[in-house]
């Protein structure tokens, strides 16, 4: 992650008599659903252990004295991203002259706190020393590859993932590599650098990571993907792909992310949502956020999302108010529904087209109800659980069969495609259902 300009991208019943075993049912069902919501998770941390997954933050060396910001961190995720404190110039200040004062005060308050750590970034054209910008050719190789293996070795152990080489591919219609001093070193360079990596850090996931990468139809993205899976066909050690995924207007979470993830899961790799913000504020940015999680959720070797900062004045694009804390370190309506859709979990499956995803949308609304709109993709069989909140009711449904009053509500295709709507009687709820989709 660098500061840059975000560029748009091409995105009422009668009771009757209740036997005793019914009676028994219902006790040990309401006992059940009891359970069930005392063990969700109350914060994004604990939310995403439930599916496996972590949810982490980037932290900055300078504010761990911050006790403000050093709470919600610790309280709230469980997988720290050093900023900028592993990052080229930082570690390598002067050529063979390496600093880790400050990437390791990050690992060590990760680690003496129980979390885990992605490293970022070990080769990248960006926040390299002014003597590694002067260099070129077989000597700027030997000095990449030297880095590596000694930032590597230097954190053996320590890490989860590596962010092994960052932002190597252009943007724009071309789906060609970044032009860079890296690059003109070879276009082997990338698989070089991985391989160092695995040598130094045999046990640590190494992951190529990159932003607009998101919308499956994008040059960008496939130029990437087919570097993978080219990788993977030859023994390359890749492990993981990261997708930065920074949103902001021009630029929303596309439809086919999920798509995305999924396609790249596929190829054998993990992939992780490794520096999430979306610019924005309320419901909008709140749906996104879900969505977002949503799609991670529906596909099994998404592990885990990092947020790129703590508080909105932690941001690198503070502006854009685009994190889940307020600058006062107040949940927003973001972190509601972020936490509110890691604990409705997901079942999802990486292969395309066998797994399924639903966003939920909030539509017309009156005083006492308000309409909700549903969309499924990734599947035609489906089976969609929606959680309505509080004492919310069921009125009417169209486009789909939906089973159920209240509580959770089952819908099934009826013929009228993969979307559908509810109106739902609020009964002192205003609150947004929340829906899991399952293929059947």
């Amino acid at each position: 992650m660098m500061t840059r300009t975000l560029t748009p991208r091409r995105r009422g019943r009668t009771l009757g008599v209740v036997s005793l075993a019914t009676l028994t049912a219902l006790v040990l069902s309401a006992g059940i659903a009891a359970t069930s919501a005392q063990a969700a998770g109350s914060t994004l941390q604990a939310a995403a252990a439930e599916s496996g997954r972590y949810f982490g933050t980037a932290i900055a060396a300078n504010k761990l004295s911050d006790t403000a910001y050093t709470t919600i961190a610790n309280r709230e995720f469980n997988m720290v991203t050093a900023e900028n404190e592993m990052k080229l110039d930082a570690t390598e200040p002067n050529q063979n002259q390496f600093n880790f004062t400050n990437g390791d005060r990050i690992v060590s308050w990760a680690r003496s706190n129980g979390k885990q750590v992605r490293g970022h970034t070990l080769a990248w054209h960006s926040q390299q020393p002014g003597w590694m910008q002067n260099m070129s050719g077989s000597a700027l190789r030997s000095a990449m590859l030297n880095h590596v293996t000694q930032v590597a070795t230097h954190y053996r152990g320590q890490i989860h993932s590596w962010d092994v080489v960052n932002e190597a591919f252009a943007d724009g219609s071309s789906g060609a590599r970044r032009d860079s001093n890296l690059q003109r070193t070879g276009n082997d360079w990338i698989e070089a650098a991985f391989r160092a990596a695995r040598a130094a850090d045999p046990n640590a996931k190494l992951c190529y990571n990159d932003y607009n990468t998101d919308n499956w139809s994008h040059a960008k993205t496939q130029a990437v993907y087919n570097m993978v899976r080219d990788f993977k066909s030859r023994g390359v050690p890749i492990d993981c792909v990261g997708f930065q995924a920074h949103f902001n207007s021009g630029n929303p979470v596309p439809s086919n992310y999920h798509t995305t993830l999924g396609n790249f899961a596929a190829l054998g790799v993990d992939v992780q949502i490794t520096e999430l913000d979306i610019a924005g504020s309320g419901t909008s940015q709140a749906e996104q956020y879900r969505g977002i999680v949503q799609a991670c959720l529906a596909v099994s070797r998404c592990t885990g999302i990092s947020v790129w900062g703590v508080r909105d004045s932690d941001s690198w694009r503070s502006g854009d108010t685009p994190l889940l804390f307020d600058g006062n370190g107040n949940k927003k309506l973001a972190y509601n529904y972020t936490l509110d859709a890691l604990n409705a979990g997901g079942t999802g499956n990486p292969q395309p087209g066998d797994g399924c995803t639903v966003t939920v949308t909030r539509a017309e609304e009156w005083s006492d109800r308000f309409n909700v709109s549903l969309a499924v993709s990734g599947s035609s069989t489906w089976r969609v659980a929606i959680q309505l909140q509080g004492a919310q009711s069921l009125q009417n449904s169209w486009n789909a069969t939906v089973s159920g009053t209240s509580g959770t509500l089952t819908a099934t295709p009826n013929g009228n495609g993969n979307s559908f709507g509810i109106t739902v009687y609020k009964n002192g709820s205003t609150t947004l259902p929340t829906a899991t989709c399952s293929t059947t």
